[in-house]
């Protein structure tokens, strides 16, 4: 156990100091931060003194260097921009964008995996077929139209939800929350809806189809040879056998939320990081990309380090495996 988390601990940083090299990169081959910060009317002597106080008329390597020591600490610098701490724009933002997928990845959860239980046990019944129509539209279509066509039902005709914003929220400490207001769950519906409609429907996709395949392996007939109840079969044995690549693929899927939810919060204009770094490729905010980029990535990262670890943990094949590899 403790070389496999070694392994991967190893891998871990490999990937980050890679991802770290390529946010770098933009600071040299996308635009000049000199120019941006002192403009196009610079003379040659303050351009000149500007890349001397920010380090950048040294090595490559040095540059890089330095770069990895302050993204550790988690400083990136100065948003060419908002002419902000980039660190402080990060703070500020990221608690919505992190309320908003996990909000999201609870609705997906706890809609699609009912679904795709209902969908393997009562294949073929008129519900089931309706549950797999409605998982293929929902496979289908682009994120930023069901977000418009919400906005236009529920925020438009109807006017039970508003169309935009994060609503009234609470500060705790520098966290803020808009989960203890009621303003702010309004807020909060429809764009998790939007957000967890596709991790819903590949939930329940996936639950359905390792259901069924479950469901066919000699041990659960085995269990129906015993006389066990089809409840027990089906929940006691199938269905927590079926969560083993449910458990990965959803642990990924997290990540994938909080990285991919900047359509979402561009529809809904919620104030997250997606919303920020939108804004920041629109102006070239440089700074402001290289954070998001390596914290994405150690978002992805660590929540894949998790995920191992609960792999490794849940399914003992792996222990197994391990253990007659040594």
């Amino acid at each position: 156990m403790f070389a496999f988390i070694l392994r991967r601990l190893a891998q871990a940083v490999i990937v980050m100091i890679s991802v770290a090299l390529i946010a770098f990169m933009l600071f040299q081959y996308v635009g000049d931060p000199v120019v941006f910060l002192l403009g196009q009317d610079a003379t040659a002597d303050q351009i000149r003194e500007l890349r001397a106080d920010l380090g950048l008329d040294q090595p490559f390597f040095v540059q890089f260097w330095h770069f990895l020591v302050n993204a550790v600490q988690g400083e990136f610098g100065l948003s060419l921009r908002q002419g902000a701490k980039v660190s402080r724009l990060i703070t500020e933002r990221f608690p919505a964008t992190l309320e908003l997928a996990m909000v999201a990845a609870v609705l997906a959860l706890a809609v699609g995996i009912p679904m795709g239980v209902y969908a393997a046990l009562k294949r073929g019944t008129f519900v089931s077929q309706l549950f797999m129509t409605v998982s293929l539209l929902g496979v289908s279509l682009p994120t930023f139209l069901i977000g418009i066509l919400l906005i236009l039902v529920f925020a438009v005709n109807l006017g039970w939800f508003p169309s935009f914003g994060r609503g009234d929220v609470t500060q705790i400490g520098w966290w803020s929350t808009g989960l203890l207001t009621a303003k702010g769950w309004l807020h909060i519906t429809l764009p998790a809806i939007t957000l967890a409609i596709f991790q819903l429907t590949l939930i329940m996709r996936l639950v359905r189809a390792e259901m069924l395949e479950v469901l066919r392996t000699d041990y659960i007939k085995f269990a129906r040879a015993r006389g066990l109840t089809d409840r027990a079969v089906h929940f006691g044995h199938a269905l927590k056998n079926t969560l083993v690549p449910v458990m990965t693929i959803t642990g990924l899927q997290l990540g994938g939320l909080i990285a991919f939810a900047i359509i979402t919060e561009t529809v809904f204009q919620w104030p997250g990081m997606g919303l920020l770094f939108i804004q920041a490729v629109t102006f070239a905010d440089i700074p402001v990309m290289a954070a998001y980029l390596c914290l994405i990535a150690l978002i992805f990262v660590v929540i894949n380090l998790i995920v191992d670890l609960l792999y490794f943990a849940v399914d003992p094949r792996l222990r197994v495996e391990k253990s007659g590899g040594h």
